[in-house]
């Protein structure tokens, strides 16, 4: 009898086939498990450790609760508001410095002289010697009308005269010689008067004749139009060809003077009477006329003079101002900004306006003082120019103002400068120095930017080695660690630097200082995701 194969449907082999997948089943899901919660769990590791290692170099010289300590707690943060945490702020030093008292308005240019070039004899228009829009110095000709009638008129006024000339010449030659005959008693006396005044007829007649030649001459002369100041030639009113005359209202051509240009201005009457005071001083206030957007100065002149009356109507005063245009950007009945220094505060206290916030008792500034903690400070404003504020009490020269982030800040808040430049008391960078300052390679950000926070692991400028790079504490083994020296040399390049990025970070508009934050806070945002 043969032996039949074994079923391979036994019932033990099936209990060990499930066996086998149930364990291939809760390996995998291990390795998935591990693979999505063991990996972050070691990677908020190491950035709890890089922290750490952050947080313990800033206290050499950086920021009291800075980013090491953050990450410390937070595991390189996480993103979002916390209010427990400090806040990031950009500060400038309040400094001693010249603000301008200035009077802004809205002016017109107009030409310093406008003169119609007119005929100033009849005849036909032979050329024309100027293009349209050309610059003309006094006395060009500008066109020419056909001088032969007039010249004509010379030759017969000449002729006139040489005639009677004759004549004159004839009368004192028969004057003399009755002179004589007198003195022998031949003539009568009466004879002789009467010569003598045919003499003084022929002398008159003359004399008319040379007029009338004078004129003449003139005339021919005006057939040649001339240009009677320097300036800018208008749009040719009539063609060659044509038959001018002294009665025509359009004239040939519209000059006008543009260099210099004057330009013609309105100001309230309360600011008259400091303008008065200079001009009598003979200092003339400083006038620039700006382009459309307050940006580009098309020129720059002085105050000529003033109205010598107010309108009633308006409570402003009309002023002249007279500027050159050697550019030719000022073209006549052009509207322009005019700025006019009216005075100059020297030597004040100034903050950036973006320092100034408005409460409730009145302008208010944000003092951080050297504990980086916030004190809201009621201040009083002078005049304000060019981005820069007088501050006339309730602030010291270099103390520091918030100039943008206040909008999370409260009286006694813990705040952390982001801006290395900020004249921080022993800011050794610490842990923040790459986020808000300087990056990686200690070189400084452009305006505007933010440089991204080291990797996990290294260390940032000025806070010494880490851990895994520390290699003992023998002199022999130092070389490769920062100094926290405050006088070695490293910092003092540090401090240059910082100085360079603050200049940048004063020079950015509000705007840019607020798209720089924002971008920063995002980057936090995305840092804090990407450590989840």
């Amino acid at each position: 009898m043969t032996a039949l194969p074994p079923d391979p449907l036994d019932p033990p082999d099936r209990v060990r086939r499930r066996i086998v997948y149930a364990l291939v089943v809760v390996v995998l899901v291990a390795l998935g498990v591990w693979y999505f919660w063991g990996r972050d769990g070691a990677s908020g590791a190491q950035n709890s450790a890089a922290a750490d290692a952050n947080g313990k170099a800033g206290k050499a010289g950086a920021f009291k609760g800075g980013a090491g300590k953050a990450g410390a707690g937070k595991g390189g943060g996480r993103g979002g508001f916390d209010p427990n945490r400090a806040q990031p702020v950009a500060v400038a030093a309040a400094r001693l410095g010249n603000v301008d008292v200035v009077q802004t308005a809205l002016g017109t240019v107009n030409a310093l002289r406008t003169v119609s070039v007119r005929p100033r004899v009849d005849g036909q228009l032979n050329a024309v010697s100027f293009a349209e829009g050309q610059l003309v110095p006094a006395g060009a000709v500008l066109a020419q009308i056909d001088p032969a009638s007039f010249q004509v008129a010379v030759n017969q006024a000449e002729g006139q005269l040489a005639r009677d000339a004759a004549q004159l010449a004839n009368a004192r030659l028969d004057l003399k010689r009755y002179q004589t005959l007198i003195a022998q008693d031949s003539i009568p006396e009466q004879q002789v008067d009467q010569q003598a005044a045919l003499v003084k007829q022929l002398e008159g007649t003359v004399k008319m004749d040379q007029a009338n030649l004078d004129s003449a001459k003139l005339q021919l002369s005006y057939t040649k139009i001339v240009a009677p100041v320097a300036g800018r030639t208008g749009l040719r009113q009539v063609d060659p060809g044509n038959a001018v005359r002294q009665t025509d209202a359009n004239g040939i051509v519209v000059i006008t003077q543009v260099d210099p240009i004057s330009v013609v201005f309105t100001i309230p009457q309360d600011a008259l009477p400091r303008v008065l005071e200079r001009m009598r001083a003979n200092d003339k206030p400083a006038v620039q006329a700006l382009d459309r957007d307050l940006k580009g100065v098309l020129a720059s002149g002085y105050l000529l003079s003033t109205d010598n009356v107010i309108d009633v109507s308006t409570g402003t005063v009309k002023l002249k101002a007279q500027l050159p245009n050697s550019n030719g950007k000022l073209f006549p009945n052009q509207f322009v900004n005019v700025r006019m220094v009216v005075d100059t505060h020297r030597n004040v206290i100034t903050v950036p306006t973006a320092a100034v916030q408005l409460a409730a008792q009145g302008p208010v500034v944000y003092v951080v003082k050297d504990d980086n903690t916030v004190e809201v400070r009621p201040v009083k404003t002078g005049a304000a120019e060019r981005g820069q504020t007088e501050i006339t009490s309730g602030l010291q020269q270099n103390e520091r103002v918030i100039i943008d982030g206040v909008d999370r800040i409260r009286e006694g808040a813990k705040v952390e400068v982001v801006q290395p430049g900020a004249n921080q008391p022993g800011a050794g960078g610490g842990g923040r120095r790459g986020r808000g300052g300087n990056s990686a390679q200690g070189q400084p950000q452009a305006p505007g930017s933010v440089a991204p926070s080291p990797p996990a692991g290294t260390p940032s400028p000025g806070a010494g080695p880490s851990k895994s790079q520390d290699t003992g504490n023998a002199p022999g083994n130092m070389k490769g660690a920062a100094s926290t020296d405050p006088n070695a040399p490293a910092n003092n390049g540090e401090e240059a630097r910082r100085e360079a990025f603050r200049k940048r970070l004063e020079s950015m508009t509000p705007e840019q200082r607020e798209e720089a934050m924002k971008r920063m806070r995002e980057r936090r945002q995305q840092q804090g995701q990407d450590s989840k």
